[in-house]
């Protein structure tokens, strides 16, 4: 089943009136963005219902479009040359970008301020309740990102603390198998002397005795060192010449 014409005239009933109002509104503001979006087309729809409320789209902002359109008239009822039109509207069309970019600029350090706390002497109740509102949503935002960064951080320590946890393990675990490997020896030391001993005993050096020792201890250590003679030679020197002066003694003995 096809759909129906309807007759286009003044619909009588106001509460149909109204509903087709909006429906065909919504319907004609639809094809105005779509067609700006596929043909690239600057699109400007301007509505006034029989209340007298306003309705509007326009795709390349309707001051720039309305402006555009003063010019477009401008020179068709007034020609100019054509390079001289061309440049004309060139330079009218920078000059309108320059300012509303001047308004942007000023609308953004506006809010910058307001956003700081600053120049809010111009804000009613509910925009000051928007503001405080995006504060508080930019607040946690903050918050959750400091939050996520801190989390991170813990995360990243803990690992390193394992790791460090790890490598003292296998340390240790590598310190108790080089113990296994090489035991302590317990077996004491040979005395300062009879290591001495077996050291000369191996070069072939013979021990001086005791007995020279101490005669060298007495005294007689500066004649030793005085004659440049070794330990045993005074040794056996010092024993003739105690047997000698014994041999003497007995014979003067006799013959008393």
């Amino acid at each position: 089943m096809g759909r129906g014409k309807i007759e286009i005239k003044r619909i009588e009933n106001a509460n149909s009136r109204q509903v087709t109002f909006s429906k065909r509104r919504a319907g004609l503001l639809k094809k105005a963005q779509e067609l700006a979006i596929l043909c690239d087309a600057e699109v400007a729809v301007i509505i006034f219902s029989n209340t007298g409320k306003l309705f509007e789209f326009s795709s390349s902002g309707m001051k720039h479009t309305l402006s555009r359109y003063n010019r477009c008239i401008e020179s068709s009822e007034t020609p100019i040359d054509g390079h001289k039109a061309e440049y004309l509207h060139l330079q009218k069309q920078e000059h309108e970008e320059v300012d509303n970019l001047r308004d942007e600029i000023t609308t953004l350090q506006m809010k910058q301020l307001q956003l700081l706390g600053k120049d809010l002497t111009g804000l009613g109740f509910k925009e000051l309740q928007n503001l405080e509102q995006q504060l508080n949503e930019g607040l946690l935002l903050v918050k959750e990102k400091k939050e996520q960064l801190l989390m991170e951080q813990l995360e990243q320590s803990r690992v390193q603390e394992q790791r460090a946890m790890l490598e003292n393990e296998t340390l240790r675990r590598q310190v108790s198998e080089l113990r296994c490997l090489f035991p302590p020896v317990d077996c004491p030391l040979p005395a300062y002397l009879e290591y001495c001993s077996l050291e000369k005993k191996k070069v072939g050096i013979r021990i001086p005795d005791v007995i020279c020792n101490s005669e060298i201890e007495r005294g007689d250590s500066d004649t030793t060192l005085h004659l440049g003679l070794p330990s045993h030679v005074y040794c056996k020197r010092k024993e003739a010449e105690r047997d000698t002066h014994s041999n003497d003694s007995r014979s003067q003995m006799g013959l008393l």
